[in-house]
């Protein structure tokens, strides 16, 4: 009988692909990477500049770059904080693509005339007071965000941004572990707390820390689901654990409200 090599090595590759089990060549989510741009202004006319250059220079250009997923959201209590404050939360499956972000704003022409007030803003009247960035990645147990599914409209909706630091670097891991191995994540998901994103801080001014967001139809809402979530014998149990004692030293939480052209 005649042999083929080629026929053989084929025929191997094909036996090999069909012994093994369907998870192993299953695409495994990879975790992605957010960036929050939080924006302090001060005053109306800062607002108004913000809100002009978001809408139809930054958030069109994003997309055009394949950022998809941006939300921008504003401070619930702004109406009475000196020092207002706005969100920006882009998502990229690369941190390369966040990168590379500023490069491609500066070749994109649409975005150069659209977004000319805010780019060429004179120092003594300018968009915003203060400008920070932060750079997060989502957790092994959370590695893509989810887009909440609401029914409210967006001037109802209530979204809590949570920032959990930590004494050390070995204590920050418990509370990931927490999270992750701890099933945390899942005790959020099954009381349908419309989580977009659980992550790690890898750069930011608060560290360590990490961060994460939920939504509600509205406040009264929000306030339900924590009282569900404070009573039930699953996080009773969890929060009980020893190895998990002591694991945050600070909390910092910021009820947010998506504006009209958010993506979500």
């Amino acid at each position: 009988m005649r042999r083929y090599p080629g026929f053989c090595c084929i025929a191997m590759m094909m036996a090999v692909v069909l012994l093994c089990p369907l998870h192993s060549i299953a695409r495994k989510p990879v975790r992605e990477f957010y960036q929050l741009t939080v924006y302090h202004f001060k005053d109306a006319r800062q607002e108004k500049m913000l809100d002009h250059y978001l809408e139809h220079a930054l958030l069109p250009a994003l997309h055009r770059a394949g950022i998809t997923k941006a939300g921008v959201f504003k401070n619930i209590a702004n109406d009475t904080l000196s020092d207002k404050t706005l969100y920006i939360l882009v998502a990229a499956r690369e941190l390369e693509r966040i990168i590379l972000i500023p490069d491609k704003l500066k070749k994109d022409t649409a975005y150069q005339s659209a977004g000319s007030q805010y780019i060429n803003a004179v120092y003594n009247d300018p968009p915003y007071s203060r400008m920070e960035t932060l750079l997060l990645r989502a957790f092994t147990k959370a590695p893509e965000m989810q887009l909440p599914v609401l029914k409210a409209p967006k001037e109802e909706r209530v979204y809590e941004l949570r920032s959990y630091e930590s004494a050390s670097e070995k204590i920050f891991q418990n509370k990931v572990h927490m999270f992750n191995e701890g099933d945390e994540i899942g005790l959020f998901k099954r009381l349908n707390f419309n989580a977009v994103f659980y992550s790690e801080v890898i750069a930011g001014g608060k560290m360590p820390n990490l961060m994460y967001m939920t939504c509600f139809e509205s406040m009264a809402d929000r306030n339900a689901h924590w009282k569900a979530f404070g009573s039930d014998p699953a996080w009773k149990k969890l929060s009980s654990m020893p190895e998990y004692k002591n694991n945050v030293s600070h909390i910092d939480i910021t009820f947010l409200r998506p504006v009209s052209y958010s993506d979500y």
